[in-house]
Parts: structure tokens; C-alpha cells; sequence
């Protein structure tokens, strides 16, 4: 069969979690911004989304990452990220991910020591700071989204679970906020699935029973997200390491702590007196990856003390690939794809 459209793919990974950066074979879409372009994708070409996240090209585990032009022209580079539950408006894996391969393609020199860019997300401009080493980029220093704790300390009846404990944040998206030990986690690998199974039976509980609106943005959609936080170990004076898990609804563990997670965390800690300006935490997953959030400033907005963060991280690329996309192929849900896919 000849294929009829090609996709070039650069696969990444940070912390373990795979970002698929799709880097040609996708025409100019319509929309003044970024976050215009994400919605006519959402609303008008979702198959490229779930072409490379379910079989055969791709699992849920994953994300995609769709380079497109800046709007902005201090940015070098837009970018859509997609995953299992949707379309996010931002991510820090996914921003590291985006960040290693716009140097690695190219698009951006790759420069012998500190270098600074600009992305373009659909949540508005980052601030990249790269680390290259010999060549190789040893670490992405990304902007966080302003988080902040929109519930602080609620409780809920999950069945087959009990009562349950919870914290809000908003940190690119809503995130439940749960202690591990409290639940009978210690976040080893081997709980994995169990973790998956818990996540999911309180974010349909949550999602059941509340509905959550930004300050500023209005809704965002339901809470997608719960994050799994272990005992918080000081390491250094205002700095803290501690284990966690994200989950992402239905059914995904991501492999890294992810960096929204980690952003999560700040915001309570800062809110509950254990972390202030200048502070970091070490995040560690199952796969003893880890990412690094500095809290950098907290300012009144609304009424809401908003956490300004950083988080850092380091990307591999794994991968460099066309995908060949049939719409013949059973296997294959085009959903709008001949929309924007350029053909052979």
C-alpha cells in the first residue's frame, strides 16, 4: 500500500515520560495564536492526537508535542501539546521535551554553555533557559505556570476507597492533591497499577461531585490530573526531595513526577508555611527520575497567593522517524487529518 501522508517525528523523553515532538508534515493551521491553533485542532483534526497515542502507532503513556510557527515574535517556536485526556495549555515535561528538540533540529543554534530562548504555548510565552555541555543539552530550565491552591484540605467518600483527603491546585490544569502514606502508598513501582486504580476511582469521585473555575481564566475544564505526594525529606536549608506519582485521567501513571505536578506541590507547601521564595523541591518518581522546582516569587491575585515557579529537567532524544499514515488502514481513525496532514 503507498501510504498517503507522512509525518516526521522526533521521540524524546524527560524523566521517562515520551514526548513525540512532530516536527513536519503537518500544513499551517488556522488561528492568530497558538492556543487559537490548538482549539481548531481540538474542535477540527483530533486524529492526529489519537493517531499517535493509541495503537499502532503509539500508546496513551505517551504525548505529542506538534511544532508549529510562532505568533509571538519573541518566541522561536509554538508548540500544541497532546495527550490521554486532551489538549493541555501547558506542561513541563512536554516544555523540556519541546525545548531539547528545537535545538536539536536546529531550529534554535546549539550553543556551548547557558543559552536563553522563548516558546510559544497555548498558555502564552516560556522562558527557556538550556544547558549545553560538549554538545549536548544536559538540562532545560522551564517557566512553570502561576499555580495556586484552590481547595485546600477537602475531604470526599470514594467507594471501595472511604473517606478521602484533598488539596486543589491549578498548575497548567487542576490537580488533586493526595498523601501517598494516607492511602497505604510508599510509591514504589511495584504499586503502579494499584496507584492507577486508586487515582482514577478519586478523580471520578471529585469529578462527580465538584466543578472547578480558574480565577482569571474561568473554565478550564474538569480536573484531570491527581498527584501523589510522599513525605517531604529538608536535604539543605530551603531545600526538600520527596517522592511522588502523577496520574493522568483514565488510567495513566506517568513515568516522570511531571513538572505541573511539581508545581502543584510548590504552591502547597508555600501555602501551608513549609516553603517560601528561593525554596526548591526535588520531585522523585517510581523510576527514581527526578525534576527540580524553585520557587521564585508569591504575589496576591485575587484571593489566591499565586506561585510563581521554575522547574528543571533533563530531556533524551531516542528517536528520529516518518510516520507513514494510511487512511485505508482499519487500524487508522483519520478524524480530520486530511485537513491539515501535507500529502506525499
Amino acid at each position: 500500500m503507498k501510504p498517503e501522508m507522512t509525518l516526521q517525528l522526533m521521540d524524546t523523553h524527560a524523566g521517562g515520560d515520551v514526548s513525540r515532538i512532530v516536527t513536519g508534515g503537518v500544513g499551517p493551521l488556522p488561528g492568530s495564536t497558538v492556543r487559537a491553533q490548538m482549539e481548531y485542532l481540538r474542535d477540527n483534526a483530533d486524529g492526529l492526537r489519537t493517531l499517535l497515542l493509541k495503537e499502532p502507532y503509539g500508546i496513551p503513556e505517551m504525548s505529542v508535542d506538534l511544532l508549529v510557527p510562532a505568533t509571538d515574535p519573541r518566541a522561536v517556536a509554538g508548540y500544541i501539546i497532546m495527550e490521554v485526556m486532551g489538549y493541555p495549555i501547558y506542561s513541563g515535561s512536554n516544555t523540556i521535551c519541546t525545548a531539547t528538540a528545537v535545538l536539536e533540529a536546529g531550529l534554535v543554534p546549539k550553543l556551548e554553555g547557558q543559552q536563553h530562548f522563548m516558546l510559544e504555548s497555548p498558555a502564552g510565552l516560556v522562558s527557556i533557559e538550556a544547558m549545553v555541555h560538549d554538545g549536548v543539552v544536559d538540562a532545560i530550565t522551564c517557566e512553570g505556570l502561576p499555580s495556586y491552591i484552590q481547595t485546600h484540605r477537602a475531604s470526599l467518600r470514594v467507594p471501595g476507597i472511604g473517606e478521602v483527603e484533598y488539596s486543589v491546585a491549578y498548575s497548567g490544569g487542576f490537580y488533586a492533591l493526595v498523601d501517598a502514606k494516607a492511602l497505604g502508598f510508599d510509591l514504589t513501582l511495584s504499586e503502579e497499577r494499584a496507584l492507577a486504580r486508586t487515582a482514577h476511582a478519586i478523580v471520578e469521585a471529585i469529578q462527580g461531585e465538584r466543578c472547578f473555575s480558574h480565577y482569571a481564566l474561568g473554565d478550564v475544564g474538569p480536573l484531570p490530573f491527581l498527584h501523589f505526594m510522599g513525605p517531604v525529606e529538608p536535604v539543605a536549608d530551603g531545600c526538600f526531595r520527596s517522592r511522588s506519582a502523577t496520574y493522568v485521567h483514565p488510567g495513566v501513571i506517568c513515568r516522570s513526577t511531571t513538572g505541573t505536578g511539581t508545581s502543584a506541590r510548590l504552591a502547597l507547601m508555600n501555602l501551608e508555611g513549609r516553603m517560601k521564595p528561593g525554596d526548591s523541591l526535588e520531585t522523585i518518581s517510581l523510576r527514581q527520575t527526578r525534576f527540580i522546582g524553585e520557587l521564585t516569587s508569591v504575589a496576591m491575585e485575587g484571593n489566591y497567593p499565586v506561585v510563581r515557579n521554575r522547574i528543571t529537567g533533563k530531556s533524551y532524544v531516542i528517536a528520529r522517524s516518518d510516520i507513514l499514515v494510511n487512511c485505508d488502514d482499519p487500524m487508522v481513525t483519520c478524524g480530520g487529518l486530511s485537513r491539515i496532514l501535507s500529502r506525499r
